[in-house]
């Protein structure tokens, strides 16, 4: 997501904030965008990937649309504990982990199953 009254002919990196808790980017790390400007943090991701994919578990109500592609799934979801209407889907988690995985420039692995 775009930091709200960000200067859109001149943005920042601080400017791009994760959708699930609201970290201002810095560089420091990575960041996986979705649909529409959408961004998951590794941390969060990390967090995700662990109850989604790890636990096998869903925190989202049945029905919640994914930030990140935009659609209702029926496969579990994920839901950030500080921004309700942040939400991502397994698909887009598994996606986006394998990207950061295969990524030589970032330090993240996926969590172990």
């Amino acid at each position: 997501m775009q930091r709200p009254g960000a200067d859109k002919e001149n943005m920042e990196m601080s400017d791009f904030l994760c959708d699930f808790c609201r970290t201002p980017w810095d560089g420091t790390f990575a960041m996986v965008e979705g649909h529409q400007g959408s961004l998951i943090c590794q941390d969060c991701m990390t967090i995700a990937y662990d109850t989604l994919v790890t636990q096998k578990q869903s925190t989202a109500p049945a029905g919640a649309k994914c930030t990140m592609c935009l659609e209702e799934r029926d496969d579990a979801t994920w839901q950030s504990p500080a921004y309700e209407d942040a939400v991502i889907c397994k698909r887009c988690c598994k996606q986006g982990a394998g990207r950061l995985h295969k990524d030589p420039d970032v330090e993240w692995s996926k969590p172990p199953q």
